[in-house]
């Protein structure tokens, strides 16, 4: 029989002790939650499948956390995102002891960040606090533990963006970059289908002019590739100046990303005004919810329609695609253009 007793304000101590097993003790801030973990700890013990929790009930998230970071997150090459995913973690529940986080306040959560932030990147944020559960269960002897993050619902993404570009956008964005070095990776990324990581990291010694090539030596998928360059691409690279760190650009990821964002919100307020001096209501989804990842989008979708007629294993090998289904995330083509196509 479990012995439950209060030990001060808001201090309810569980005690269950059994002849064979070694004696379980937790102190709750309610008498519920005590008798609640007291009947679950006895009913386990009955059928023989108890394993002491003590580990994970001494461990708050935060410490476990501290630890992943330090022995897993080390090894990845996305650490900045997961010291972030981490840190939210942090903030909901990283005083409570990995035992007490349950499937329930995972889901509520999942719900109340969905009000906040898209719905990947709560999976992402799932992502990471499922493993650390893993890691904790597989490699840190907390056998008694379970993964609440594995009994809840993922978000569901949203169907992958068809944002394309319309006439004339590029051109107003080129117009009101307002600085050379902008254009040209507006340009190359178009030409190439790079990632705007893969595009600020590259140096000078892994582009080969005389084969037409770029060697990603490190890309999201961990695997290296041979990116092609068209004509178009190698002007764009022979036009640079070279850098003394040896870098293409020297630019870093996020800098790329404010400074499209800038020139596109430079455009459309251009445009709004060429369209109050004729007159003319502007067209609200011009210039409108543009971001440069769309330019993936795009540099993928005129791989298939261009003259070239690249067929769905040649563009994977040009953009690193490794499935057809995430090549199809990022190919909407135009059924007019295909049309013509048609016999």
């Amino acid at each position: 029989m479990a012995t439950i007793r209060e030990r001060g304000p808001y201090q309810w101590q569980a005690q269950v002790i059994r002849k064979g097993q070694s004696s379980q003790y937790k102190t709750f801030n309610n008498k519920a939650d005590a008798e609640k973990w007291a009947r679950q700890v006895e009913a386990e013990m009955d059928r023989g499948v108890f394993v002491s929790r003590k580990e994970a009930e001494n461990t708050t998230l935060s410490e476990a956390l501290d630890r992943y970071l330090r022995e897993i997150t080390i090894h990845k090459k996305n650490q900045r995102s997961e010291k972030i995913y981490a840190e939210t973690w942090k903030k909901a529940f990283g005083v409570r002891s990995l035992a007490s986080i349950f499937q329930s306040d995972i889901a509520k959560h999942r719900d109340e960040r969905l009000k906040a932030v898209s719905p990947n990147m709560v999976r992402l944020e799932l992502a990471l606090l499922s493993h650390l559960f893993t890691i904790a269960i597989k490699e840190w002897g907390m056998s008694g533990l379970v993964n609440p993050v594995q009994q809840i619902r993922k978000p569901k993404l949203p169907k992958g963006r068809e944002r394309r570009l319309k006439p004339g956008e590029l051109e107003r964005i080129l117009n009101a970059s307002g600085s050379s070095f902008l254009g040209s990776i507006v340009r190359f990324a178009l030409e190439t289908g790079m990632r705007r990581s893969e595009i600020a990291g590259i140096s000078w010694n892994q582009v080969d002019m005389k084969k037409q090539t770029v060697t990603l030596l490190e890309t999201k998928n961990g695997e290296k590739r041979f990116v092609p360059l068209s004509s178009e691409a190698l002007r764009i690279l022979s036009a640079l100046p070279r850098r003394i760190d040896g870098k293409v650009w020297g630019v870093e990821e996020q800098s790329i990303t404010r400074a499209f964002e800038r020139a596109v919100s430079r455009a459309r307020l251009a445009y709004e005004k060429e369209c109050e001096e004729k007159g003319q209501n502007p067209d609200p989804g011009y210039l409108v919810d543009l971001t440069f990842h769309d330019l993936r989008h795009e540099a993928t979708s005129r791989f298939f329609e261009s003259e070239a007629g690249f067929n769905v294993m040649e563009v994977a090998a040009i953009t690193g695609h490794k499935t057809l289904q995430m090549l199809k995330r990022y190919t909407h083509l135009k059924a007019e253009d295909l049309a013509k196509r048609m016999k």
